[in-house]
């Protein structure tokens, strides 16, 4: 399985800050760890996205404020970075990396990027810690090559996909479903394909429950050639963000849920991390790693996320 990091390229933050950028490299290495123990893992450096991949999505002008550092200060609180060249590095680093797995996933059955899941970024502007759409951005440069007409998006994420329900808006090539906490961020929610709002505290069984039919009606609706999973840990009991009650086990249900349905239905899945805000990073990198394991050994029963020894 072909994993596409992006953490090499640094993201500069203040002291304090509350965005975990460290989880991306602990996150590499727990997988490097698992992959010299014999795990099929392949680490692929990202493509930097150009600028014809990011404008079939952003707005010209929006694109040439980020990549010229001319985004005004109200911008650049909505997104929530400071401005540096390294965080446009970055960014399409991230975003070329869900380019490169969805185009990996197309010809392997699955592949991931290490980072994104930056589903806040809408058509002309950056919000939540996201500058550009990595996976709507994905999406449309496929279809632009000609090797998938339809996509769907599994949001799994606990903050509503607001940016890339705006940007699919009345096209139903691209099928956008968000299961996600419905009083928490954003407070300004866009019409997702199929939304799934849940009330604070859910817990694994209710979660399970309405995620389960979200999907089957999701790949019912979207008759899919590729599937890109947002697969968030922030849906976590111990997420300092997220307001739900789902365990590391109910979460490596939900992807065994969306995996499973996508073999069944012979749909190539690219995945990206989507958030993740635990003050214990160890919990944020056991729950992605796992997922990308689950991924990776699909015929294993059972995954165990912690560093082998």
């Amino acid at each position: 399985m072909r994993l596409f990091p992006s953490d090499r390229y640094p993201l500069p933050l203040p002291d304090g800050h509350r965005f975990p950028a460290a989880k991306y490299r602990l996150l590499r290495q727990r997988l490097e760890a698992h992959a010299a123990a014999g795990v099929p893992l392949e680490f692929v450096e990202p493509h930097a996205a150009t600028d014809d991949e990011l404008l079939r999505v952003h707005d010209r002008g929006y694109v040439g404020r980020v990549l010229g550092g001319g985004l005004s200060p109200a911008e650049i609180r909505r997104i929530g970075f400071p401005w540096s060249p390294q965080l446009v590095e970055r960014s399409l680093r991230s975003t070329g990396a869900a380019i490169d797995a969805a185009a990996a996933a197309l010809e392997d059955g699955v592949a991931a990027s290490l980072a994104g899941g930056t589903h806040h970024a809408g058509t002309d502007w950056g919000e939540g810690y996201c500058v550009f759409n990595d996976t709507a951005v994905a999406a449309r440069e496929l279809q632009a090559r000609g090797v998938v007409t339809r996509v769907l998006i599994l949001d799994c994420d606990v903050h509503q996909g607001n940016g890339t329900a705006e940007i699919f808006t009345d096209d139903d090539t691209v099928f956008t479903m968000s299961i996600y906490g419905a009083k928490n961020f954003p407070a300004r929610k866009f019409p997702s394909s199929l939304d799934v709002g849940l009330d604070d505290g859910t817990g694994d069984d209710e979660y399970l429950t309405k995620l389960a039919a979200a999907i089957d009606e999701s790949f019912t609706r979207a008759r899919a050639e590729l599937v890109l999973y947002i697969a968030g840990a922030d849906p976590y009991a111990g997420d300092r963000l997220g307001r739900l009650a789902v365990t590391k086990a109910g979460l490596a249900a939900r992807d065994r849920l969306v995996l499973a349905r996508a073999r069944a239905a012979g749909t190539p899945v690219a995945i990206v991390c989507g958030g993740g805000y635990a003050t214990d990073l160890d919990a944020i990198v056991d729950i992605h790693a796992a997922t990308m394991l689950m991924a990776a050994m699909p015929e294993a029963e059972s995954v165990v996320p912690r560093r082998p020894e």
